[in-house]
């Protein structure tokens, strides 16, 4: 049988529009159509909700809040700011900011949830702590988790407020100052903040005062390969055709594992194997429709966007110049970019001052002087300030600032 070939074009354009950055995402579906095989991205979502274009995206990255409220709304329509994610995930309780992939804070849809802790716990890794005398033994590693569990439990605490509940519930060890972050000394149960939210038992709650909080979202994990099956469908139905290789870089898993998850997958019938600019990659089993016509149109996406870290070739996501331009050393998401017509062509920067908000624009090559992306560009940073809630001003020239600035 002959194995069917998928382009970067198709492949690319897909993406897009399945994450509403082809079309705002009300009005649009955040994943395939009804009836098709691969389901759609997040059983029971609204496609135009926060919580539907972040379950289609896979996560917002959000170790800086800011850049995944950026994220979110800029996928949405009906005139999304960032108060509409700020309120789906405080008042709401749509979203979720918790530890997802990569180890590293993220928005998740709730509905996601036992998928992603599932998911995530049934990554291989290294000890759970550090070695030597920093660190826990299991017993401790799996007590600490309980009565983090135990202390969040329908409330919310700051790290310290936690640290006297875990030390009440397990003992001294627990909250002695062993872990050495940012010159200064931290108590020994922060070790397991990761494996605590992987276990469901963790999240953030809404800031006390200046404080992070942490409360306990209430969720079961589900069984570790049924939760890997539909991770690895989901990847996917967002971003495939992919190989194991593109899945491991985008959950920071091993290799080997992740070839071993693929397989499973693919003796079950969940994926299908395509040809993808001359590698042997997968999708979704029964998603095999790619739109025809190439994308188009300007986009700017923050720091860390899902898009650019999850679109696999990279070499073709950013072409030529852009690779040394847009990447920090080959990683992606430490300069915010423009995208035109679906590849990095410039790199952003924004500097705000009560409501005023400066934007400069670098080109990369010359496609941001044709006239028609000239004047997208401009709709979109005038789209970048409101969602911001604010004023944008352009200006096109260096961004002198360095990555992730």
């Amino acid at each position: 049988m002959t194995t069917r070939e998928v382009t970067w074009t198709g492949a690319n354009a897909r993406t897009l529009e399945r994450q509403g950055l082809s079309t705002p995402a009300s009005g649009s579906p955040a994943g395939p159509p009804p009836g098709d095989p691969a389901g759609p991205a997040a059983d029971g979502a609204l496609p135009g909700s926060p919580a539907g274009v972040t379950a289609a995206m896979l996560g917002a990255h959000a170790q800086v809040l800011s850049a995944a409220e950026l994220s979110v709304a800029t996928r949405l329509g009906g005139g999304a700011t960032r108060t509409t994610v700020r309120d789906a995930l405080w008042k709401e309780g749509s979203l979720v900011k918790t530890y997802g992939p990569r180890g590293t804070v993220h928005l998740l849809a709730r509905e996601d949830l036992p998928m992603w802790t599932g998911a995530l716990s049934a990554i291989p890794g290294g000890r759970a702590t550090a070695p030597g005398p920093a660190g826990m033994s299991d017993e401790q590693t799996e007590q600490v988790v309980e009565a983090i569990g135990d202390a969040l439990h329908g409330t919310s605490l700051t790290v310290d407020e936690l640290t006297d509940a875990i030390v009440e519930r397990t003992g001294s060890w627990a909250g002695d100052p062993v872990m050495e972050a940012f010159q200064t000394l931290w108590p020994r149960w922060r070790q397991v903040t990761h494996l605590a939210a992987h276990r469901g038992v963790l999240a953030f709650g809404p800031n006390k005062g200046r404080k992070a909080a942490y409360t306990n979202p209430e969720i079961t994990p589900l069984d570790g390969p049924a939760a890997l099956d539909e991770l690895v469908r989901r990847y996917l139905v967002a971003y495939g055709p992919a190989t194991p290789a593109h899945f491991a870089k985008w959950l920071a898993a091993p290799k080997g594992w992740a070839n071993s998850v693929f397989t499973a997958s693919a003796e079950q019938g969940l994926i299908e194997e395509v040809a993808y600019e001359g590698e042997r990659a997968w999708i979704a089993a029964g998603d095999g429709s790619f739109p025809r016509a190439a994308p188009s149109g300007v986009r700017l996406l923050p720091y860390f966007d899902a898009y650019t870290i999850a679109s696999q070739p990279r070499e073709l996501l950013f072409a030529g110049s852009a690779y040394r331009r847009a990447l920090a050393g080959g990683q992606a998401g430490n300069y915010p970019v423009v995208l035109v017509d679906g590849t990095v062509r410039g790199v952003w920067h924004q500097k705000r001052s009560g409501k005023r908000i400066a934007v400069t624009v670098e080109p990369i090559g010359d496609e941001l002087e044709r006239s028609r992306n000239r004047r997208e560009l401009a709709e979109q940073v005038e789209r970048v300030g409101m969602i911001l809630e604010g004023t944008a001003e352009l200006t096109v020239g260096e961004v002198t600032v360095g990555a992730h600035a």
